[in-house]
């Protein structure tokens, strides 16, 4: 589902503009009817993102809640992200993709290790980026929580396993996302190498931000 922009969303307006390099992480906050945009520059690139309370930590993401509230797994054009205090932390009010993935959740070097093999182990993924840039905030592997993969394709099969296959987002798409507190958002510009959710080959993102209208 796509929906139109609106017209003032122009990047020379923007109070941030800022390109994030593949594999690195990255966080900010955004405030309260800020508007952030996520555009997969190359496509296929999976951005592992979580959300916070800005002011109080303990109030995260909740991807059961976001997914009961919506009545859907996948997330796109008018979903809104759940805490697991039950508050809308962020809507997304335009996206070119079609559908995101809230179940796959973030690679890490465990998960290398299970899926991959033990001399995959030590590759960098996204549990450690998130840790690297928690890290800033004083918080640890306690914060961690499910994610939001945009724009990595987790389709669930017909005896309800989940399958990692090529994405669907194509290079220049973009999802837009609108704050409705003050949120603190984590991104893994995701690293993984070993299956398809970005093409086995991490690329940059661009990442900008509006002020409140």
């Amino acid at each position: 589902m796509v929906t139109t922009l609106p017209l003032e969303l122009d990047p020379a307006t923007a109070i941030y503009d800022e390109e994030l390099a593949a594999r690195q992480p990255w966080s900010k906050i955004v405030k309260k009817g800020q508007i952030l945009k996520i555009i997969d520059l190359l496509g296929n690139q999976a951005v592992d993102t979580l959300f916070y309370n800005a002011y109080d930590t303990s109030e995260r993401y909740s991807a059961p809640d976001t997914i009961v509230r919506q009545g859907n797994i996948f997330i796109t054009t008018g979903t809104q992200l759940i805490s697991n205090e039950g508050n809308v932390m962020m809507t997304v009010i335009y996206d070119e993709c079609g559908k995101h993935d809230t179940l796959g959740g973030a690679c890490s070097m465990e998960s290398n290790s299970v899926r991959y093999g033990l001399h995959k182990k030590h590759l960098h993924a996204c549990v450690e980026n998130y840790l690297l840039e928690l890290s800033k905030y004083e918080m640890n592997k306690r914060d961690l929580v499910s994610n939001v993969n945009f724009y990595m394709n987790v389709p669930v099969s017909e005896d309800g396993t989940l399958e990692i296959v090529d994405g669907i987002s194509e290079a220049g798409k973009s999802i837009v996302l609108q704050a409705e507190m003050d949120v603190m958002v984590l991104i893994s510009n995701c690293p993984q190498i070993n299956n398809p959710c970005n093409a086995y080959n991490p690329t940059p993102i661009r990442l900008i931000v509006w002020d409140a209208a």
